[in-house]
């Protein structure tokens, strides 16, 4: 089960940086609390790589805090959009360093301006 969650983990990092490639050099360590009813399963996640560990990452800069079902759906099928959905509404938070957290909010905002621009010409 842990090396299937480990893999969903570098899926849904992959998906990501695919979709906002102007983050894949950014080197951070993360910590993700995927959050069942009584458990909480926390793992280290590097970057470039990623390099994903079941472990307390005590040297994060970024923690990230989701419900598991909600990150299954995210990691196979969601995209970035779906992922700043569930961030506005609560279901998925980030604490962490201010000056990491405004520049992955910044890129992304651009890549979907790009994306948006993009489509508009089409």
């Amino acid at each position: 089960m842990a090396t299937d969650t480990k893999a969903l983990i570098e899926t849904a990092v992959t998906r990501f940086l695919e979709e906002v490639p102007a983050l894949q050099p950014l080197k951070l360590v993360a910590a993700l609390e995927l959050r069942a009813r009584h458990d909480v399963q926390l793992y280290r996640v590097e970057l470039p790589g990623p390099k994903v560990t079941r472990d307390i990452a005590g040297d994060a800069r970024v923690t990230l805090s989701v419900q598991r079902p909600l990150f299954n759906t995210l990691a196979t099928k969601g995209h970035v959009r779906d992922w700043r959905e569930a961030f506005a509404r609560g279901e998925a938070k980030a604490t962490g360093v201010d000056q990491v957290l405004k520049l992955i909010v910044n890129v992304v905002e651009r890549q979907e301006e790009r994306a948006r621009t993009r489509k508009a010409k089409v």
